[in-house]
């Protein structure tokens, strides 16, 4: 069976792992790095578990919050370094799509290099972070020196560095190349004799040339906080303070854990056993392939975190099924893309507990707000599916009772999953974080012993390895991005821009309007979470200003969110379905423009009606 993990190597298009090369001692190391991934994931996953027993008979673990923290950290800088030799970071490329042959490996050159350059000063800030907190003498916990833990960030953004060289050209004489020129811009950012404030608006532009070129997103953003904090003469390790504070957030520890619990539903057998649910809940009604697309659809998204892994782990299940119940292939395309981005809203997504961290809301509120907007889009969707098939002329199934009772009971694990997050989370026994461990082990017990379609020995370790992966490239974005909203901050940019929302627009609801335009734009460019680590923080305060509240604005920022995966030229899930399914991303963006304008009918409805988001928080919890 291809995994998940497979066709995402096969839509980005990426090198062979360095993990088939034929020396021993590369394999070995790589292997090593792996087993250090899997083993600091299974920490986090056991200690909050330890905690929640121990608390029963006496005050848990000291400093548990604090470890879990800082493995955190380390979970991100080590799967940030597997990221970067997979050759898998998080990356924004347009322009180095459209080229061919020699103009492409040179653009390989100076963009790796250009990224090896930006990712050898963050290691640079971080190394005299960790010097300044060595001289601090602070101390994690049991007499451990904090600095020792901290070490992770210059040793991680160190390995990052040399395997962006390394991936920035196929033979040793183009790294030798790329090397040269990362040493050529380190050497002008340090030494060339000029006004630093005139150094800013190139050092700027070039690095827009290398995101164009294919740069990761962190290196796009981490490269800014850098140049704008040279460029006004302050030490660039506040960079790395900013990366350590947010990665260290008490809160944060429950994205790798969502995280895991949702790739091992993806790499298990979930999503078959899903779909035959909702085949034979709805499959029997008019429309019901397109209303179990639906279901279906934002059920994974919401576990699994992002729509990218539910089209890839559901497109080549759901396509069949919508064409043999008669739905046109364009109508079967423009759901199943559409519908890849539901459930963004809807709890335990990553989105909805990112933005509650950025914006300094409670995620549990934060998972109220988006329920019944996030139920709303799933039942626009479904209705535009039915609509769609209404034309067909296929006899409908009866409801067959005994398949619906069968199909549930062999999925009937796999059911109860968001009710195992849920209950946790609001039952008031655990904490976010302590509901995230208890989710992400119910998931490896549904997947690896109860359903043993995962093997302990060899699946679990490499569903780990990609979980920790994803969320490296993750956390690694959301650190540097923290230390470019640390400069807008002390720039007073959102201060400056919430007064002047105030001064010259007076109707909210105009303001509402051009946000959505914004950030469906925004959500069609910029990957989803450096939007919300470097919006957010613009658009709360002047969300107060206006009278908004913040739970509000997150679900209409979500929202608009989901949109952006679908905008053309280049939305996330038009490219994936375009890869999944075999179809041009033109045919893909003309199927899915009806759903388009539906879904935005929603997402109006969702931003001029905050019943929808508020109703819930007015109920007891």
């Amino acid at each position: 069976m291809t995994t998940t993990t497979e066709l995402t190597g096969k839509f980005m298009g990426l090198p062979p792992s360095e993990l088939a090369a034929d020396q021993p001692g590369r394999r070995l190391w790589h292997r090593f790095g792996d087993l250090a991934l899997t083993l600091t994931l299974a920490a986090m996953v056991l200690l909050p578990l330890l905690e929640i027993i121990l608390r029963q008979f006496s005050h848990g673990i000291p400093s548990a919050p604090a470890f879990l923290q800082h493995l955190t950290l380390v979970v991100g800088m080590l799967g940030g370094a597997v990221a970067a030799r997979e050759g898998r970071l998080l990356a924004v490329s347009t322009l180095s799509d459209a080229l061919k042959g020699e103009s492409r490996r040179l653009a390989a050159i100076f963009s790796g290099s250009v990224a090896a350059t930006v990712t050898a000063f963050l290691c640079l800030a971080s190394a005299r972070f960790v010097i300044q907190e060595r001289a601090a003498g602070g101390t994690l916990a049991y007499d451990i020196p904090i600095w020792v833990v901290e070490l992770v960030l210059p040793v991680g953004f160190g390995a990052i560095s040399a395997r962006l060289l390394w991936h920035a050209g196929e033979t040793w004489k183009r790294r030798m190349a790329a090397l040269m020129v990362a040493l050529t811009l380190g050497a002008l950012m340090r030494f060339l004799p000029m006004p630093l404030e005139q150094m800013v608006w190139p050092a700027l532009a070039g690095l827009f040339v290398a995101t164009l070129l294919g740069a990761p997103v962190f290196v796009t953003l981490g490269g800014a906080a850098l140049i704008l904090f040279w460029g006004r003469n302050v030490p660039i390790t506040a960079v790395a303070i900013e990366h350590y504070s947010l990665v260290t957030n008490p809160a944060l520890p429950s994205i790798p854990l969502f995280t895991l619990a949702g790739y091992f539903m993806a790499e298990g057998g979930a999503s078959r056993r899903l779909v035959r649910v909702f085949q034979a809940l709805v499959g029997w009604i008019r429309g019901g392939p397109a209303i179990a697309t639906a279901l279906i659809c934002a059920f994974f998204t919401a576990l699994t975190g992002g729509s990218g892994v539910t089209i890839l782990a559901l497109g080549g299940l759901l396509m069949p099924v919508l064409v043999s119940a008669r739905f046109s292939e364009r109508d079967a395309l423009g759901l199943i893309t559409g519908a890849g981005s539901l459930g963004i809203l809807l709890p335990p997504c990553l989105p909805v507990i990112l933005y509650a961290i950025v914006a300094k809301v409670d995620i549990r509120d934060m998972f109220l707000g988006g329920l019944l907007p996030g139920g709303l889009l799933i039942l626009m969707t479904a209705a535009w599916g039915i609509w769609a098939g209404r034309r067909t002329k296929v006899d409908r199934p009866k409801f067959d009772f005994a398949e619906a009772r069968n199909a549930m009971w062999s999925a009937k694990w796999d059911l109860l999953l968001p009710v195992v997050s849920l209950v946790a989370l609001f039952s008031g026994w655990a904490t976010p974080v302590e509901a995230a461990a208890v989710t992400a082990l119910y998931a490896f017990l549904v997947e690896a012993v109860i359903y043993r379609e995962l093997k302990l020995t060899t699946d679990c370790p490499r569903v780990m390895t990609e979980a920790g992966l994803l969320v490296g490239g993750i956390l690694l974005i959301m650190g540097v991005a923290m230390g470019l909203t640390n400069f807008m901050v002390d720039a007073q940019v959102p201060d400056l821009l919430a007064n002047w929302a105030a001064e010259h627009i007076k109707s909210r609801w105009l303001f509402l309007l051009g946000l959505n335009v914004v950030l469906v734009l925004v959500g069609g460019l910029i990957e989803i979470y450096a939007a919300i680590m470097v919006i957010t923080p613009l658009l709360v305060p002047v969300g107060l200003k206006l009278g908004i509240d913040p739970v509000h604005l997150g679900v209409i920022f979500l929202a608009n969110m989901e949109l952006g995966f679908l905008a053309p030229p280049i939305g996330l899930n038009l490219m994936l379905a375009s890869s999944r399914l075999k179809r041009p991303v033109g045919e893909v963006t003309r199927a899915v423009l009806p759903l388009l304008a539906v879904m935005f009918i929603g997402v109006l409805l969702i931003t001029y009606v905050p019943w929808f988001s508020n109703f819930l928080l007015k109920q007891p919890k």
